[in-house]
């Protein structure tokens, strides 16, 4: 049986050793278009590699994922974390949680899944050609023919594992045999703020924030890390893939409020006051910041609110202390546009999710081709899901059921 794969990046490799593992004697070939393999791979993770995230609940994992949750709930059955984490250790390669669940390697190091793909490829004899781009295929009676620049190959079956696109044009030769097509749009981006003040604060990092969406019901609580564009960090990604095509129709120009404190309400904030204040109260504010958050966002709140700093706690105003209270809790950021990662994008949008069967990852369309991973309409937050969605769907699809 001759297969290909189309696409040299994560679901790529790990449909191809699955093709190995469930038909040995397949000949297996991987295309890819640029002359980088697993060039995801290496930056993931600031390079280290996000491999997965140590969520080993498939009916949980499921709702880390904005696009797909109902159908991978179903394929993480079949292929989850646990087997991902077990799938390396059998070739020597040890994935450890950190305290967040996002898994690296214990080398810190993604070269060390690279190295290890390769490795695996040689061993189950895949062949990988670079530069070979697909610019189109045809179902037939034998299979389907890929067509290259220098013609045509005829393969019995076909994995497509392309990535995601920013752009439909990246989709349009998809479209072929009827499949439907999500707009792509951009997921994981970080806000802009270009009239805010707090720019200033770049390379700060508030650990646990609750940032919302005024006008919707979207928030999330963790990490923020301010830029000299304005937000970043997990809390902020998290949001964007959530709100990924509302904020689009918003065309990128909406209001968060902050929450600094994740404190759910002004008594809770007004009591740790009160209690704080016995040991505070000759101190200056400014020397005196009672709760845990940087003192760099505490001068800024104080200035936002203009209180002066230098003011002993004593003196602070009943009217003073609300305004206080209010920033730490709805501090409120005029967003305008936003900052992906080219890189490391990562789209909503892709093939339709009613076109593929998820227990095979079968075309219902065309009987002799599987898709893998981003090219699909699915997206996870921040954490290691990406990946977790390539290895588990790269997997279902390897087996050619």
């Amino acid at each position: 049986m001759k297969v290909a794969i189309i696409g040299g990046g994560a679901a790529g490799f790990f449909a191809a050793f699955s093709v190995k593992e469930h038909h040995p004697s397949a000949v297996v070939t991987i295309f890819e278009k640029s002359d980088k393999l697993l060039s995801k791979v290496k930056i993931s993770g600031g390079g280290r590699c996000n491999v997965t995230n140590a969520c080993f609940k498939p009916s949980l994992l499921s709702k880390f994922y904005p696009r797909g949750e109902k159908q991978l709930k179903k394929a993480f059955s079949v292929f989850q974390p646990k087997d991902t984490v077990a799938w390396f250790a059998k070739r020597g390669v040890f994935l450890k949680a950190e305290p967040d669940n996002r898994m690296f390697p214990d080398t810190n190091d993604s070269q060390t899944i690279i190295d290890c793909f390769l490795k695996e490829a040689h061993t189950k004899n895949i062949k990988i050609v670079k530069n070979s781009a697909v610019s189109s295929f045809a179902d037939n009676d034998k299979g389907i023919s890929l067509s290259f620049k220098a013609g045509t190959q005829q393969f019995d079956k076909v994995v497509l594992a392309t990535g995601g696109s920013p752009k439909m044009r990246g989709f349009e030769w998809l479209q072929n045999p009827g499949h439907t097509i999500v707009e792509p749009l951009p997921s994981l981006f970080t806000f802009n703020m270009p009239k805010e003040p707090i720019r200033a604060l770049m390379g700060l990092v508030v650990e646990n924030a609750t940032v919302r969406i005024q006008a919707t019901k979207l928030q999330y609580s963790g990490p923020v890390l301010i830029t000299h564009w304005g937000m970043s960090g997990p809390a902020i990604l998290k949001l964007s893939a959530w709100g990924a095509r509302l904020l689009f129709k918003k065309s990128y120009q909406f209001n968060i409020q902050v929450n600094w404190l994740s404190i759910k309400n002004e008594e809770e904030v007004t009591l740790f006051i009160d209690e704080k204040l016995p040991s505070i109260r000759k101190k200056k504010m400014a020397n005196a910041n009672p709760f845990e958050i940087p003192n760099r966002m505490w001068m800024h709140l104080l200035e936002k609110v203009q209180i002066n700093a230098d003011l002993p706690w004593y003196e602070l105003s009943k009217k003073n202390k609300n305004k206080l209270i209010n920033v730490l809790l709805n501090d409120v950021y005029d967003v305008c546009g936003k900052t992906t990662f080219k890189e490391e994008f990562v789209t909503s949008g892709g093939v339709s999710l009613e076109d593929v069967n998820f227990n095979t990852m079968q075309s219902k369309l065309c009987k002799n081709l599987y898709f893998a991973g981003e090219v699909l309409n699915i997206d996870g937050i921040t954490g290691g899901f990406n990946f977790q969605a390539a290895w588990t769907t790269g997997y279902i699809a390897g087996k050619l059921n």
